[in-house]
């Protein structure tokens, strides 16, 4: 009996035939990657890149965005650096434009531009702070997505990542109106995904935890947020952006292909 099953999975094996090379690849492929300057998304483009993409990265500064992907070509990336402001809808278009005239197409997309301009009880927070915590954290994924549909349903393998929050899921002091345009963002990424589902496009989201950018230092910098979060991380320390960049390039190729409609938590266990 033990010689019949070992038998079995001999041929099991044998038939799989997985090719670990090509299961994380993202050769030929095309990534448009908001919020890419810097931190997270500059991480996760230089992932992409890694694996095979033609990454575009956008940002609200050109100058920033040159000079990244000047260094990341010299590693023999293809980089291109579009900038756009997220919150305004005709440079939306233009980015997603550019792009498609420049590779032809678009198959990944990652909203990871945020804003957070306010710390503090949610009471206290204004109207104008609130009005743009959303365009940017909700309103302009939510465009981005529609804009880049026409391309995304065409891919072969097609993609998109909304960078969220563990905000989202359990929010902190002071976070109140973030922590709620990320919870939406989750809620539209789920919509998205079952909606997208017939045109085999893949919608996930990822909810870091306290990550070491300069977008977070507020808090990392801060010993008394700090002592808290070290009580609370199973995994005691702070994330990095490159870690985020993997848990993305899961999200972004065929390793995930049965993968739509998630919420992947990457904060050391802070959410347990």
């Amino acid at each position: 009996m033990k010689t019949k099953i070992l038998i079995l999975v001999k041929e099991l094996i044998s038939s799989i035939n997985m090719d670990l090379s090509t299961l994380f690849s993202l050769m030929g492929k095309v990534a448009l990657i908001t919020g890419a300057s810097k931190g997270i998304g500059l991480s996760i483009a230089e992932t992409f890149a890694a694996a095979g993409a033609k990454v575009v990265i956008s940002s609200r500064k050109q100058e920033s965005l040159d000079e990244m992907a000047t260094q990341l070509r010299a590693k023999g990336y293809e980089i291109t650096g579009i900038a756009c402001n997220v919150g305004k809808t005709e440079e939306l278009e233009e980015l997603v434009n550019k792009t498609v005239s420049l590779y032809g197409t678009i198959d990944v997309l990652v909203n990871n531009a945020a804003s957070n301009p306010v710390f503090g009880p949610a009471h206290d927070t204004s109207l104008e702070a609130y009005d743009k915590i959303m365009d940017i954290n909700v309103k302009a994924p939510f465009q981005l997505m529609k804009l880049c549909f026409p391309y995304l349903r065409e891919s072969s393998h097609a993609s998109v990542i909304n960078i969220s929050s563990i905000g989202g899921i359990s929010p902190e002091p002071g976070l109140g109106i973030y922590s709620v345009s990320k919870a939406a963002l989750i809620s539209m990424t789920k919509v998205f995904a079952k909606e997208w589902g017939d045109h085999k496009i893949r919608v996930n989201a990822i909810c870091p935890g306290l990550i070491k950018t300069k977008f977070s230092e507020a808090l990392w910098s801060n010993d008394k947020i700090m002592a808290h979060m070290m009580k609370a991380l199973a995994i005691k320390r702070v994330g990095t952006s490159e870690e985020i960049g993997a848990a993305a390039l899961y999200l972004a190729s065929p390793a995930s292909s049965y993968t739509t409609g998630t919420v992947l938590t990457a904060d050391g266990g802070f959410t347990i």
